[in-house]
């Protein structure tokens, strides 16, 4: 086993949802956190606040800033140049989402989502007294890509955002050139702000690559902005640290009129300190886990392809998240996600959360240790052949 990869055992003497919400009996593959161990930078890095009792107020400055730090992470691994004076610290991406649908649009206006997609992109239109505008990805049969020219159709007068994912999630989707080109060109020529959540950009595997949105063009630039963390990447979801970076002055300015900065509240100093360690140090242990995440991935497609063939599925680009299309195995069960979960003490997310077309489906986390991904594949078939022989499928919850 990789020394990254945590025992069954450590993983269920942990506190967080991922291996507490269902109790022992499930195995978990819901919720985005990897069974991994943190990168060693970034747990010096917290090692470091914890041995000096550093928990008063945080103050960094130059090197030693996020935005700093982001802005050399961007330049070295993308060839895009940012400014940290542009780049805002905020607490985490669900709270950059919500401030900038109410600092770009008004109630009642249309902010546009690519289904299936992460659930909170969905609550937060809603939360916000917004309007959901749905231009759902096509399959291409090759894989899902996004319909510019359905993007065109559904925008109207009152549409004033798009929430862009990319990497995509569930999709697992790194959208190429030509996709965000389209997306970049639509914006420009109806006065968009694009909302860009690129949270999973160092999660891509080889064939794709991440393209910043905010690179594409000056223009595309000046009404684009960026969400970003290191804490898919790496880990460390829980420190609560991410960044807003806004492609220029104009809406910079108009997002502080529109969200007081206290209304932000404060990143606390430990997720400061491992978020610069992961993006300036962390990289060597990233490779590594990307080469485990890429053997789980493409386990994951052998499975479909020989045990479960009826399960629709294209092997993502990036993220660690799988979509499986389910509709096929005419399960009996209310929703996939309830089948997996009564019948194979498998837990995986529930594909209605992610819009409509998506009660078929379910997302897999296989960001995990090669046995225990084994045992997920496993419990899942056993289920699925119960069903192929009209046999009980309850499984041993061991």
């Amino acid at each position: 086993m990789e020394p990254f990869a945590l025992p069954i055992e450590t993983m269920r003497a942990r506190r967080g949802i991922k291996w507490r919400r269902y109790g022992d009996g499930v195995l978990p593959a819901f919720i985005a956190d990897m069974d991994f161990a943190v990168a060693d930078p970034v747990q010096r890095a917290i090692r470091r606040v914890v041995d000096q009792q550093d928990y008063g107020y945080a103050h960094r400055e130059g090197e030693d800033r996020v935005e700093s730090a982001f802005a050399d992470r961007m330049r070295a691994r993308y060839g895009w140049e940012v400014s940290p004076e542009q780049t805002l610290l905020i607490t985490d991406l669900l709270q950059g989402i919500a401030a900038a649908i109410v600092a770009f649009s008004q109630p009642g206006d249309g902010v546009v989502v690519q289904t299936p997609i992460y659930p909170p992109f969905l609550t937060a239109i809603d939360g916000t007294g917004r309007r959901r505008v749905v231009n759902p990805l096509v399959d291409s049969g090759e894989r899902l890509v996004l319909d510019a020219e359905g993007l065109r159709q559904v925008i109207d007068d009152r549409t004033r955002i798009i929430l862009l994912c990319n990497p995509h999630n569930p999709s697992g989707r790194a959208f190429d050139l030509k996709e965000l080109a389209a997306v970049g060109s639509l914006a420009v020529e109806r006065d968009l702000v694009i909302v860009s959540d690129e949270i999973h950009c160092d999660l891509v595997y080889p064939g794709a690559r991440h393209i910043p949105t905010g690179s594409l063009s000056e223009e595309v630039a000046a009404r684009t902005v960026t969400l970003n963390s290191a804490t898919k990447g790496f880990n460390i979801a829980g420190l609560r640290c991410a960044v807003m970076h806004f492609g220029s002055d104009e809406l910079r300015r108009r997002f502080g009129e529109a969200v007081p900065e206290r209304l932000l509240g404060g990143v606390n100093a430990i997720g400061i300190d491992a978020t610069i360690a992961a993006w300036r140090e962390g990289q060597p242990w990233l490779d590594g886990v990307m080469e485990r995440l890429r053997a789980n991935r493409d386990r994951l497609a052998a499975w479909v392809a020989g045990a479960v063939p009826e399960i629709h599925f294209y092997p993502p680009e990036a993220t660690y998240l799988a979509w499986l299309d389910c509709r096929q195995l005419d399960l009996p069960a209310a929703s996939p996600h309830e089948f997996f979960l009564e019948e194979a003490g498998v837990a995986l997310g529930l594909g209605s959360d992610f819009g409509p077309g998506g009660e078929t489906s379910v997302r897999l986390n296989f960001a995990t240790s090669a046995p225990i991904l084994e045992v997920v594949l496993e419990r899942m078939a056993r289920a699925i052949s119960g069903l192929r022989l009209g046999k009980d499928t309850h499984l041993p919850v061991s």
